[in-house]
């Protein structure tokens, strides 16, 4: 590629800078120390390790990735230009296309995308102990998570923002775009129902939760005003008031817990189902600046904040890894905590913080609609997955520093542990370890919690992990507000997934509808605004009321076939993308998305394979719903059930998962035969392929391309507001 072409693909930058004497120390000692890091982890066995080793592998790894990998991504692979104005810039309507700040925006697309993986997978993957899942996040997310993030949004942004089924459709074609379209579809409704039903399960009986997670909402509406109204474009000081009314919530919250109000926000799961399904709707529904991004912005500096208060906690506690590097679990595949071998299902359990279909969905949503600059999809795209990986390492962390007697006290189903002190105490003495039940009623009694016995989802494990770092490390008898804080924060963190995929929801019916109905996929029009967000949210509303009146714990059930189904959606972004770089000239980068596809679609299949033909009724579905069939019929009741009636409904919900497993992997299949084709076809011919990427226009707009602003960006900026000071003067 010549001097000028580099320069058109990079946005105006030529040639190449020597690195510096500085640079090449600094990144030396930053690989130095990761490399270190990581020797210790691989190796150490049978002896004391600390956790802060994991720590430092990650952050060096984050460092070197994103100053390095990205920006080869960025300039050679999808030659970013900012001289082409973005679909914000070209559509902006004040209702779904807006040019955002890229901090803002930053906030907004962070928030959307972390929802309960990072924080629920990790734990739960910490069975198989800590190297596993180390791994796994870590090399994950530098190689498949953060670059399907990247690239979907990049693409997405090339084509006015288009869902990622509809560009799979007009990209793929109509076969596999219809298999696509479906499979994404319907992908999403349970994605959404499974990150509802965390929210449901941290909220439930908690009115300290749920006053701080309410007041959220006219926090977010009055900041929106603020923004657009009132000050426009003052975002740092809309970010202080915010943030100080923020933090005010969380406190308050403590005293609401017990007062008179406490006992009319103390709300049932039923009663949060419908409350979360009424929220989801209205944010669907109202302009993206008013609630979503203002909400989602002002939610990365709760989740930021605590991500960030406990790496400092583990910089002062310093607390050393209880579990082993791999578990007797994941080589025989009898844990308690779920069922199956290390491979495929760590894979699978750890999928947000490595490689989350979700955020394709997102970054083919509402962020493409937003970016002003295409520089901007690295620190948004590659940058903000790292941020959500950083998040499942400390929530990874937190698993394996506590006792992990109490671990696996907390997160057995009540079938294993009998659901009191004393007999779980013998059923993990059973498993080797020597907590006792008066270790068990201690732990609970420190967070003000009448037990922890087969609080099972991850959350309260987090939460328990959270308060004894934050604990030793700065003092105090303070176990049980950082225990409750952590709930709130995790429901926080979670419920903004479930708004701006909602939101997301919507634009896909919208899109896959307008294909036949042109008007109804206008999304300026309201009337299919409103009818398509009721349409999405009756539809995750539905499988959230089946997780939540489950007999063998919603989270159990449904968390497998997130985890796969979420993967599978994972397979789907990636075979587009590497489709695209084949159809746009640049086989040669097909590489980048094309290793982390091959290997998304072996872990998948063989899950999918297991979780449908498997004979243990611990792993697969159809055996699952055949044990308790046979037992039905034979007038036997069999436990976690108490009842015909819930007999009745184990077989159902067993039934559907299974169905619902083995169609999402046969449509993904379909998908990827027809991209295999496309391919094909575009290796035959000679010359350019015909994509639907929209023609480019000259952007009118100068930002910086990254979070801070460069010398030279802020003379470039100053340059250009003096020249439309000076169009302006010589108009009047």
């Amino acid at each position: 590629m010549s001097t000028t072409a580099t320069a058109e693909a990079t946005g105006g930058q030529t040639g190449r800078r020597r690195p510096s004497l500085r640079s090449v120390l600094v990144w030396g000692a930053v690989a130095a120390v990761g490399a270190v890091a990581w020797t210790v982890l691989a190796l150490a066995r049978g002896e004391t390790v600390s956790a802060l080793w994991i720590l430092f592998a990650a952050l060096c790894s984050y460092a070197i990735a994103y100053r390095f990998y990205s920006r080869f991504i960025a300039r050679r692979v999808l030659q970013v230009d900012d001289r082409r104005a973005t679909p914000a810039e070209r559509h902006s309507d004040g209702l779904d296309y807006d040019v955002t700040d890229r901090r803002v925006l930053f906030g907004h697309h962070f928030a959307a995308i972390a929802g309960a993986g990072p924080l629920v997978g990790p734990v739960l993957a910490a069975q198989m102990g800590y190297l596993p899942g180390t791994i796994w996040i870590i090399v994950g997310v530098i190689f498949a998570g953060a670059v399907q993030d990247m690239t979907v949004l990049f693409f997405s942004m090339r084509r006015n923002g288009k869902s990622l089924g509809q560009m799979v459709r007009e990209e793929i074609g109509i076969v596999g775009g219809v298999a696509a379209l479906i499979a994404v579809f319907a992908i999403m409704i349970i994605i959404l129902a499974v990150l509802a039903l965390i929210v449901v399960n941290a909220l439930a009986e908690s009115p300290w939760g749920v006053f701080s997670i309410a007041l959220t909402i006219p926090i977010a509406l009055f900041m929106g005003v603020y923004l657009r109204v009132l000050r426009p474009g003052r975002v740092l000081e809309a970010t202080c008031i915010g943030v100080v009314l923020l933090l005010a919530a969380v406190i308050g919250g403590g005293y609401v817990e017990d007062s008179a109000l406490g006992d009319a926000l103390t709300l049932s799961k039923e009663w949060l189902v419908v409350a979360l399904v009424v929220y989801g709707f209205i944010a669907s529904v109202l302009p993206v600046w008013l609630l979503l991004t203002p909400r989602d912005y002002l939610s990365t500096f709760m989740k930021v904040g605590v991500i960030v208060l406990l790496a400092i906690g583990l910089l002062l506690a310093r607390p050393v890894l209880q579990a082993d590097a791999v578990t007797d679990f994941a080589r025989e595949g009898t844990g308690p905590v779920f069922a199956g071998s290390l491979f495929p299902f760590v894979f699978i359990t750890i999928a947000c913080g490595a490689l989350s279909g979700f955020h394709a969905l997102i970054s083919s949503g509402t962020t493409p609609k937003m970016v002003a600059k295409e520089s901007h999809v690295r620190l948004i795209g590659y940058g903000g997955m790292l941020m959500e990986s950083f998040v499942a390492i400390s929530a990874l962390i937190a698993a394996v520093v506590i006792d992990q007697g109490l671990y696996f006290a907390m997160n057995a189903p009540a079938g294993a542990t009998g659901g009191t002190a004393e007999s779980a105490a013998t059923f993990v003495q059973g498993l080797g370890f020597d907590t006792t039940a008066e270790d068990l009623a201690r732990a609970a009694a420190s967070i003000q919690e009448p037990t922890l016995i087969s609080r099972t989802g991850g959350a309260p494990t987090l939460a328990v992990g959270i308060s004894n770092i934050l604990t030793d490390a700065f003092g105090g008898s303070l176990a049980a507000f950082w225990y409750h804080f952590a709930i709130m924060f995790e429901a926080l963190f979670i419920l903004t997934a479930v708004d701006a995929g909602t939101r997301v929801g919507r634009f896909m019916l919208q899109d896959t509808i307008g294909n036949v109905w042109k008007r109804f996929g206008d999304l300026t029009w309201r009337p299919g605004n409103v009818i398509a967000s009721a349409v999405v949210v009756a539809l995750w509303g539905s499988i959230l009321y089946i997780g939540v009146t489950d007999p063998l714990g919603g989270v159990n059930q449904l968390f497998p076939l997130f985890g796969i189904a979420n993967q599978l959606l994972a397979a789907i972004a990636l075979l587009l993308v590497t489709v695209l770089l084949v159809k746009h000239g640049r086989a040669r980068y097909a590489w980048v998305p094309g290793i982390p596809l091959v290997w998304d679609l072996v872990v998948t299949m063989t899950a999918s394979f297991q979780k449908v033909f498997s004979a243990d009724p611990r792993v697969g579905y159809f055996s699952q719903r055949d044990l308790y069939a046979d037992a039905r019929d034979a007038g036997e009741v069999l436990a976690p059930a108490q009842d015909a009636g819930q007999m009745d409904q184990v077989v159902f919900n067993s039934t559907l998962n299974g169905v619902l497993q083995a169609v999402f992997a046969l449509l993904v299949v379909v998908v990827a035969v027809h991209a295999a084709v496309v391919v094909a076809r575009a290796f035959r011919t000679r010359g350019g392929v015909p994509t639907t990427e929209e023609p480019a226009v000259p952007s009118q707009l100068v930002e910086p391309a990254g979070l801070f602003a460069t010398a030279e960006e802020k003379r470039a900026i100053a340059r250009h507001e003096a020249e439309q000071r000076e169009l302006a003067g010589s108009a009047r």
